[in-house]
């Protein structure tokens, strides 16, 4: 099959205005996360395996119609293998697709050098959109957007042609994903929004207000690990797969422009037949689905319980996350996942912040900002001894 000109083989891929970019991408974009090897030092030198999955992966979306492909400096290897693929390998007509790529540099001189790396890494000689990778707290909102900082760094590439449109991505609390949409700096948000994680749908309605392209990031994995959804998951939206329920839900709302696939890609793909069309605002049979699983929190005391309260806590728990992941496991038996994201507590810094709940820590929280006839020490003491798992040393 010859990928340079693909077109034809756009069996029933959607596509959206992202926003004031103006670009029609495609609802599915291709992630490039998890390639094999792909932290390997040195980011340069790319094992066989890592080329073949690359190129497998890359021929997959092509053949699918997806024409967005995401990266970043930090994906260390990535941004190489699809540099070789996309040019040496396949020769994929650079106007054909749009490449976003992330960095989180810290100055306006490490700005200009990281952008050019990316951009050699990627044989290319512009890219269509760039983030600041992890805007994730108040402090690194301040680094990014400061006066002669790297934002506007990337503002002056802009201007200059080598950069498309400057976006952020962002792990972080709604409170700080607010205050980078409101300095009026970016064209598209990078961001966590999935059926089981909705708080950062006050973003989305401000991203749709100033017309920005919101992309959603990993809702597959971190929305659930939804390839491997358990059977009462599977039960409550069938005919439609997890996989393919979460994008319609996704894309039932018409700011929501694209959703990341990342890697393996063969199991996500071989779910997109069942999400076009995608109706926004959802259709009556996928609101159907949509009032089962909400009715599942009816069975399971203080499921209905908001946390979002409960944000930055004194006592350094991600109090609202931990609550999720007990939702998660006792309305939906979905303990695996559950067990996946919770040990990685104090692992991922501002990527995925959050103490575990020692008895020091469970003293330190401030109820006072929790209503009264919330149980909240002993939810939380309940979603521990249910999920943490010991690290082997």
């Amino acid at each position: 099959m010859d990928f340079r000109s693909f077109s034809m083989y756009q069996p029933k891929m959607e596509y959206r205005r992202f926003g004031k970019t103006n670009k029609m991408v495609s609802v599915i974009t291709l992630g490039g996360m998890r390639f094999k090897r792909a932290g390997e030092e040195p980011r340069d030198l790319i094992p066989p395996e890592t080329l073949s999955q690359c190129r497998d992966t890359v021929e997959k979306a092509l053949a699918q119609g997806i024409n967005l492909i995401e990266t970043a400096w930090g994906y260390t290897k990535s941004e190489h293998a699809y540099g070789q693929v996309l040019n040496d390998e396949l020769r994929i007509k650079r106007d054909s697709y749009f490449l976003m790529t992330k960095g989180s540099p810290k100055s306006a001189e490490e700005t200009r050098k990281m952008v050019a790396l990316q951009m050699k890494a990627l044989k290319t000689d512009h890219l269509d959109f760039y983030a600041w990778h992890g805007i994730n707290t108040m402090e690194l909102l301040t680094i990014a957007c400061a006066k002669g900082g790297p934002v506007e760094e990337l503002l002056k590439l802009k201007k200059e042609g080598v950069i498309g449109h400057i976006g952020f991505s962002t792990h972080a609390p709604l409170e700080v994903i607010l205050k980078a949409i409101e300095t009026d700096m970016f064209d598209f948000v990078n961001l966590h929004y999935y059926y089981f994680f909705q708080r950062n749908k006050a973003a989305i309605d401000l991203a749709a207000a100033k017309d920005m392209g919101v992309f959603i990031i990993s809702p597959n994995d971190k929305g659930g690990q939804l390839s491997k959804a358990p059977k009462k998951l599977m039960d409550l939206t069938a005919p439609l797969h997890p996989i393919q329920w979460n994008a319609r839900f996704c894309l039932g709302h018409a700011a929501i422009h694209t959703l990341t696939f990342g890697l393996p890609v063969t199991v996500q793909f071989n779910h997109l037949d069942g999400i076009f069309p995608a109706p926004a605002p959802l259709s009556s049979n996928d609101d159907q689905i949509k009032q089962l699983l909400d009715a599942q929190k009816l069975e399971i005391p203080y499921a209905n319980f908001d946390s979002s309260c409960m944000e930055n806590d004194p006592s350094g728990l991600n109090i609202p996350e931990i609550l999720r992941f007990r939702i998660l496991w006792k309305c939906y038996d979905m303990k695996e996942f559950g067990l996946y994201r919770y040990n990685m507590f104090q692992e991922k810094g501002h990527w995925f912040p959050g103490n575990f709940p020692t008895e020091e820590n469970l003293k330190k929280i401030d109820l006072t900002r929790c209503p009264s006839d919330i149980p909240l020490v002993d939810l939380i003491r309940e979603t521990h001894e249910g999920l943490y798992r010991e690290k082997k040393e």
